[in-house]
């Protein structure tokens, strides 16, 4: 596919990271030429996959019997596939499996793939059949080889020898659906899988792509991986950086597009969905509070009878939080995030807004922190803030940790079990809990406190919630007497 402008600036040939195995021809050129003739029209860069993943060696055997592709949707992953698939199918003498997550994307890839062998009757002639009855869906040749589709399930794929198995939409793709897919190229001496995506939308899920990635990313030697996916903590605002992980820029995706789909989507989101940003692993994450202590202390309660608020800036100016803590019955405390926007501009008025309603017990911002001139431009305002101090911010995450995970300690004398500490609930909000999940840890000379500066993730929320919390406890009858003119 050309250019939409001849002077046109365009995506990234170059993925933010590839590994290729070394070989010593490559028939992926046959491929691009086999897919022009049917009317696919390849951009430079989907060319260089091809040619690279499709690089033979001694035997002509493939040299990387894995490939790996991730980028950003909407970028034309599936162009490569369907090429790849008209090359394994009319060049190759291959068998193949295309798999999705849902069945519908296996099928709207199939009926592109379709028109373009009706359209080029030197490929069509070859064909015996399209078949569409359920369980059948592929495209059959003459002699007996076929491309089937399927979405994947942990028995998909059993009965069906393939030289050739295409995992796409990688990121939800699990262990035991591989363990299904696998042993279906078990007598092929020449197989390659394809893992193609976008990267997994969440620690949690996606196990084999973290696991590819890593293969990746260590150069091994039967795997060509290209990642176009930008590393955590990228401006999403760059716009070299959205032509750095879209190679697709200046040919099918503009700037126009993409800055509207930036003002659609928060940061996290744009970043995830536009700009390739992996998550972070399960093992990265829930390195201070364990995961199974927070989903426990995960609650529904009406708004707290008495409030604190907390207000937090992130380091780089970008994130302002404000939180509330109060109690909410049966000897319970609640935390919340009451508001979390970009930018600074529209924390005092907020704030103003939430006193009058809900008169809080105090309110705190850090001046130690990159908040201060929040706290100033809110004294100013004539907003009444509660002193709060470094040493007071470490006391206040060792409160928020003991309220979720903490253990009750046994008396040594009576051997008597003291107050369960494990207080301390929340609404289950999906920023509150990115953001515990993501915090680590800053060690003091006696204690700790929640480090901003050793994450590309927002943990704002959570700092505001121990701030918060912290001051309803130690302001738990102090009705707020701040005024403002």
């Amino acid at each position: 596919m050309t250019s939409l402008l001849l002077d046109a600036r365009l995506g990234s040939r170059k993925p933010r990271v590839s590994s290729v195995p070394a070989y010593r021809t490559s028939a992926g050129q046959e491929a691009v030429d086999l897919a022009a003739s049917a009317g696919l029209f390849l951009d430079p860069w989907q060319q260089d996959v091809l040619i690279g993943a499709l690089g033979e060696g001694r035997g002509g055997l493939w040299t990387a019997p894995d490939v790996g592709l991730v980028v950003p949707r909407q970028n034309g992953k599936g162009a490569v596939l369907e090429a790849r698939e008209l090359a394994g199918l009319f060049l190759f003498g291959e068998s193949i499996l295309h798999t999705s997550h849902e069945f519908k994307t296996s099928m709207d890839h199939y009926r592109r793939l379709e028109r373009l062998i009706r359209n080029t009757p030197d490929l069509h002639r070859k064909v015996d059949s399209y078949p569409k009855a359920p369980g059948t869906e592929g495209i059959v040749l003459r002699d007996g080889r076929a491309l089937r589709f399927m979405a994947r399930t942990k028995g998909s794929g059993r009965g069906f020898p393939a030289d050739v198995v295409i995992i796409d939409e990688a990121f939800a793709a699990t262990d035991e659906q591989l363990s299904a897919l696998m042993p279906t190229q078990q007598s092929k001496p020449n197989a390659q899988t394809w893992y193609t995506s976008s990267p997994p939308l969440d620690g949690e899920t996606g196990e084999p792509l973290f696991a590819m990635r890593a293969r990746g990313e260590s150069g091994d030697p039967d795997l060509a991986w290209f990642d176009w996916g930008a590393e955590m903590g990228v401006d999403p605002d760059s716009v070299d950086q959205w032509y750095a992980t879209n190679p697709a820029m200046g040919y099918r995706l503009t700037e126009r597009g993409m800055s509207s789909m930036r003002k659609k989507l928060s940061a996290d989101d744009f970043g995830r969905e536009c700009l390739g940003v992996w998550p972070k692993t399960s093992r990265e994450q829930w390195l201070v509070v364990p995961q199974r202590d927070w989903l426990a202390a995960s609650a529904v309660f009406d708004h707290p009878s008495q409030i604190a608020f907390a207000v937090v800036l992130s380091t780089d100016r970008k994130w302002a939080t404000i939180c509330g803590a109060g109690p909410i019955g049966d000897g319970l405390v609640g935390v919340v995030v009451v508001d979390r926007r970009e930018g600074t501009g529209w924390v005092v008025g907020r704030l103003k807004q939430l006193i009058e309603r809900w008169k809080p017990v105090a309110v705190v911002i850090d001046k130690g922190s990159p908040a201060k001139s929040l706290a100033d431009d809110a004294e100013a305002a004539r907003i009444e803030l509660a002193p709060i101090t470094t040493r007071d911010v470490a006391g206040a995450a060792g409160a928020f940790y003991d309220g979720i995970a903490g253990r009750p300690s046994r008396d040594p004398d009576t051997g008597e079990w003291g107050r369960d500490p494990r207080v301390v609930r929340h609404r289950d909000q999906d920023e509150l809990t990115a953001a515990v999940a993501a915090a680590p840890k800053r060690n003091l000379a006696t204690t700790w406190a929640f480090d901003q500066m050793a994450t590309d993730v927002d943990i704002t929320p959570v700092i505001g919630c121990a701030n918060a919390l912290w001051a309803y406890t130690t302001h738990p009858q102090q009705f707020f007497a701040g005024k403002w003119a």
